[in-house]
């Protein structure tokens, strides 16, 4: 049974190999510094022409070890390294210029996660003559404490008007742990519906693709939303976050829902969250509002109408009898 975390073949004609594992670093590492380009011209030269397609990059047909060694540049879309931590590759990119005019195009690794900066190109700029191939030696220094699982990263190549990546998946051996979180959920109305917000973020060290279901329950407990399970367009490296939205028209118009989200993927890797949201018409409130305030400024007259409308009380003081002052000195 082929291993699902390992990359297809693409129907190619032999099986992608692994490149050969270096046995002495320091060879390596000198090999890399230096432009080791084996440049060939390519036939029939009759056949140049000013609108031939642009330079191409691909891995060398030969491989940097595993291959056949034929240099056709077929069964190879990509380069495919697999090794134990502290392992060094190296592999050769082909790049074709089937024109008239010169090409110079600029190199450089890239990746997430500092996979990029594993990859160590023989030169950073190489300059294809006319109907010419050239190979480019470079190697990947995988560090001795990298953990298990997928380490995507590419080769980009670019001549300041287009770039191209070739993609290169790089594997490292060990235990891997398939572990994804849905986080930041929000609802939100929007127009005759909507939107629900959310984050996926990979906690493991495989690659994976994502499927998401959707469900939602209303104040009463009924269902009012329900999605099955389907894949999404994402692929997402270890670590990586990934932002997205769903959609949802038709949500109800008044009512507190719990939306709840679930996401799948290879191994085991299973996430959840919820969110609840209230939904309640601009209308309704305004005239909530309304009525409230109409209410609080009728009792308050009505409060006034009715002091106003109360008889005076005479002060129990007022109708005493003035009794006479006794004067100072006076004896009774």
């Amino acid at each position: 049974m082929a291993d699902p975390a390992r990359p297809a073949a693409h129907g190619l004609k032999r099986p992608v190999q692994s490149p050969r594992r270096a046995r002495h670093t320091g060879r390596l590492v000198a090999a890399a510094a230096v432009a080791v380009l084996c440049a060939a011209p390519l036939s029939p030269p009759a056949a140049a022409s000013d609108d031939a397609p642009a330079w191409t990059a691909s891995p060398s047909g030969g491989g940097g070890g595993g291959g056949d060694g034929d240099g056709d540049g077929e069964g190879r879309p990509y380069f495919y390294l697999e090794g134990v931590a502290g392992t060094v590759f190296e592999d050769r990119l082909a790049l074709t210029n089937p024109g008239r005019k010169a090409a110079t195009v600029r190199l450089r690794g890239k990746g997430n996660e500092g996979s990029g900066s594993w990859i160590a190109l023989a030169t950073a700029e190489v300059r294809i003559p006319p109907r010419t191939r050239a190979e480019v030696p470079f190697t990947v220094t995988v560090p001795p404490g990298a953990a298990p699982g997928e380490h995507p990263g590419a080769i980009a190549a670019s001549d300041g008007g287009r770039t191209t990546d070739v993609p290169v998946h790089l594997r490292v051996s060990g235990p891997t742990l398939a572990a994804l979180t849905v986080e930041d959920v929000t609802v939100r109305g929007q127009g005759d519906g909507a939107v629900i917000r959310y984050a996926l973020v990979n906690r493991g060290n495989t690659v994976l693709t994502p499927r998401l279901a959707v469900r939602a329950e209303g104040f009463l407990g009924g269902e009012i939303l329900r999605r099955a399970s389907r894949t999404l367009p994402e692929r997402l490296a270890p670590g990586e976050r990934v932002e997205r939205t769903e959609p949802w028209p038709g949500a109800p118009a008044l009512d507190a829902v719990d939306v709840h989200l679930t996401a799948t993927a290879a191994g085991g890797a299973r996430g959840e969250a919820t969110a609840t949201a209230s939904f309640v018409p601009l209308g309704a409130v305004a005239g909530t509002a309304l009525l409230v305030v109409v209410l609080v400024a009728g009792g308050t007259a009505v409060r006034r109408v009715r002091r106003s409308a109360r008889p005076l009380t005479p002060d129990p003081d007022s109708t005493r009898p003035e009794r006479p002052l006794a004067k100072a000195g006076a004896t009774t």
